[in-house]
C-alpha cells in the first residue's frame, strides 16, 4: 500500500520550494557568518586605528569601537531575517515600540548615557584634569557611559551622574597651560610701599615664574590695621601649586628681614569707673 503511494507521494512534493527555502536558509546563515566577522574586525580595526593614531580620549576607543560593532550587527540580523523570507519591516516597527517603552521606563538611566556621550565627544575634561562643578572638586579618574568617577584632594572616591554633571557649570583647573597667581598679605601703614615692592617682586626670581606677563606688584585695599598688597604673577601649571607653597613659605621671612611688619588686628580694652585706689 505504502509502495503503491510513494510514487504519487514524491510527485506531490514541489521541489522547487525546498530548494527556494534551503537557498534562503544558506543565505540566512552566510549573511549572520560574514557579518559578525566584519562587525569584530570593524570593531577592532577601529580600535587599534584610534589608538595608533593618538590624540583621542581612551575612554572614547572602545566607545566607538563597540558602536560600530553593534550597528553592523544590527544590520546583520536585519539582513538575516529577510533572506529566511520574514517581513523585518513589522519587526523593526516592534523593535522601535519596545525601544520607545524602554526608553521611557528608563529615562533617567538614559539621560546619563546621553551625557556620558556628550561628555565624551566634546571633552570638557578628560581624565587626570583637576575640575570643580557646584558640588565636587578633584581630579577626573574615568569617564564612563553612565557616571564620571572623581578623586578628591584628601583621596576619597566619588562617582557622579553624568546627566548632573553635563547639567552643572564645571570649571577645568587643568585645561589651560598656565594659570596666573596672586598672593596677599597686609603690611603696616608705617611700611615703606617702595621696599615692599622690591622685596616681593624679587620673590617672583623664581625659575618658575613666567617672564611674560610680567610679574606686578599691586595695592589692593586700605584696609583697618593693614595695607593689602598683593603679588601677581604667571606659572606653568605643573608647577602652579609647589611654586605657591614655596613663595608663601618665603615670604614673611624676606618681609621680616626688610623690617617690614606684617599687622594683625588687636582690640584695646579701657575700663571706666572710679578709681578706687
Amino acid at each position: 500500500m505504502i509502495e503503491n503511494n510513494l510514487p504519487q507521494f514524491i510527485e506531490a512534493i514541489d521541489f522547487s520550494l525546498i530548494q527556494a527555502w534551503a537557498g534562503n536558509i544558506f543565505s540566512g546563515v552566510m549573511i549572520l557568518v560574514i557579518g559578525i566577522f566584519i562587525s569584530r574586525r570593524a570593531g577592532q580595526f577601529l580600535r587599534h586605528t584610534l589608538t595608533r593614531i593618538g590624540g583621542f580620549d581612551k575612554t572614547l576607543i572602545p566607545l566607538a569601537a563597540s558602536t560600530v560593532r553593534y550597528a553592523i550587527m544590527i544590520v546583520t540580523i536585519v539582513a538575516a531575517l529577510g533572506s529566511f523570507g520574514i517581513q523585518t519591516t513589522s519587526i523593526i516597527a516592534v523593535l522601535g515600540a519596545a525601544g520607545i517603552a524602554i526608553g521611557l521606563a528608563l529615562q533617567g538611566t538614559l539621560s546619563n548615557v546621553a551625557a556620558g556621550v556628550m561628555l565624551l565627544f566634546l571633552r570638557p575634561f578628560q581624565a587626570g584634569d583637576w575640575i570643580e562643578t557646584s558640588s565636587h572638586s578633584g581630579t577626573v579618574a574615568e569617564i564612563g557611559l553612565f557616571t564620571t568617577i572623581i578623586t578628591t584632594f584628601d583621596n576619597v572616591f566619588i562617582s557622579v551622574p553624568n546627566s548632573a554633571i553635563w547639567g552643572a557649570t564645571v570649571t577645568n583647573h587643568s585645561r589651560n597651560t598656565t594659570r596666573r597667581m596672586d598672593i596677599d598679605i597686609g603690611i603696616a601703614y608705617s611700611s615703606d610701599l617702595d621696599l615692599a615692592e622690591k622685596i616681593m617682586l624679587s620673590l617672583a626670581g623664581d625659575d618658575r615664574v613666567l617672564a611674560s606677563p610680567e610679574p606686578q606688584f599691586l595695592v589692593v585695599n586700605y584696609a583697618d590695621s593693614a595695607i593689602i598688597v598683593r603679588l601677581r604673577l604667571h606659572a606653568h601649571y605643573d608647577d602652579f601649586f609647589k611654586l605657591y607653597w614655596d613663595l608663601m613659605r618665603q615670604l614673611k621671612p624676606a618681609l621680616d628681614q626688610a623690617g617690614i611688619e606684617i599687622p594683625f588686628p588687636q582690640r584695646e580694652i579701657r575700663s571706666l569707673g572710679n578709681d578706687t585706689s
